[in-house]
């Protein structure tokens, strides 16, 4: 139910929204955070994500953690992927989990690029980048920190194959039973190292100017839509956002360019991570006709109850909370009633067992949807 606010409707944040794979229950979204558990074969979830998943089933809709497409868009160990039939045979206990409580999921597709090592392959292999240069910064691995190396720079035909994975590796969610995609296009990860200006030094058509660096995401969305249809597909940017040693000189110009190519396709939403240029979330909420959804820039912070009114006063229409989440399963039901938050214990926020992952306690038990670890 709606009330007036400031002469127009006041959104209850808690208030069902369509989307185009169908209907959310609420307007409280698990945000994607990598957790480094999918210890199964061939990089594969375990009963232990999916029990993890499905005691979240609350929110209006569940982002997983960054699923890598290929086996060279792997950049932290234990990540998961979408490109084997293990993979997704694994991801269909997981999806059926949290569909069985009730919830609605999709995955993130998120290949690293440069944003990798040698030592988190299974096999040899070097991490690709739109350029032959190596991000500042080190990388957790198997042999604790290390210096992140110089990718190798895609070909144009790479460039193709990585698209065609992108596109495959959509297939393969919605064989495992997600009920769409997010294309990660933020964080300083692929798509955002070809639409940045010190990661993408290219001159031929995937560098340059900044009709040329959003080609790149723009084939990937667009070749994902067509293969599972627009209303499964989303994705994220993060304009400004320099993470992972980041620049972008022209981010206002890039992303209004890439956000006026991709309205009208009919995507499922936008996912805008804010960071160092908030106000231009407002710019892209003016020019996006379809649901919006917002991590709101919180410096030295989180998402916290104060940011509904985001929802609540129309500058967007969904917004996702990463870490109360993972403190709080049943953050909705916490956020509707008032009750008490609990912060994460982030020295357990990536690898390890059950502690700091699925043994936080909910007000509520919540049903087990088969799921065990």
């Amino acid at each position: 139910m709606t009330a007036s606010f400031g002469g127009r409707a006041r959104v209850n944040p808690f208030e069902s929204v369509e989307v185009g794979f169908g209907t959310l229950k609420n307007r409280v979204v698990m945000a994607p955070m990598t957790r480094s558990r999918a210890y199964g074969p061939d990089a594969s979830p375990t009963r232990l994500m999916a029990e993890y998943y499905a005691q979240r089933a609350g929110a209006g809709l569940i982002v997983t953690e960054g699923v890598q497409p290929s086996r060279i868009g792997q950049g932290y160990p234990a990540t998961p992927g979408l490109h084997s039939a293990a993979q997704v045979e694994a991801w269909r206990r997981v999806t059926g989990a949290v569909h069985g409580n009730g919830g609605k999921i999709v995955a993130q597709l998120m290949h690293t690029g440069r944003i990798g090592h040698p030592d988190n392959y299974p096999s040899s292999a070097t991490p690709v980048g739109p350029s032959a240069v190596r991000a500042e910064g080190q990388i957790f691995t198997a042999g604790g920190l290390q210096d992140f190396v110089e990718p190798v720079p895609l070909t144009s035909g790479q460039i193709r194959e990585t698209v065609a994975d992108f596109a495959s590796a959509a297939r393969n969610a919605i064989a495992a039973g997600f009920d769409g995609v997010e294309l990660h296009g933020a964080n300083g990860y692929l798509l955002h190292q070809f639409l940045s200006t010190n990661a993408n030094r290219r001159e031929d058509e995937w560098g340059g100017p900044a009709e040329n660096r959003i080609r790149l995401t723009l084939e990937a969305v667009r070749a994902v839509a067509e293969e599972i249809g627009a209303g499964r597909t989303a994705l994220r940017i993060s304009p400004a956002n320099p993470l992972n040693d980041i620049e972008e000189r022209d981010h206002a110009e890039t992303y209004r360019l890439l956000v006026d190519e991709l309205d009208g396709l009919g995507l499922a939403y936008l996912h805008v991570l804010e960071s160092t240029d908030p106000a231009l979330t407002s710019v892209l909420r003016a020019r996006w006709s379809g649901v919006f959804m917002v991590n709101p820039a919180t410096p030295g912070s989180r998402t916290g109850p104060e940011h509904l009114s985001l929802i609540e006063e129309g500058a967007a229409d969904l917004v996702s909370f990463g870490r109360l989440f993972m403190a709080n399963p049943d953050l909705p039901h916490r956020l509707e009633t008032g009750a008490p938050l609990h912060e994460p214990d982030l020295s357990k926020a990536y690898g390890g067992d059950a502690a700091g992952y699925t043994d936080y306690p909910a007000l509520q038990p919540a049903p087990t949807a088969g799921a065990s670890s």
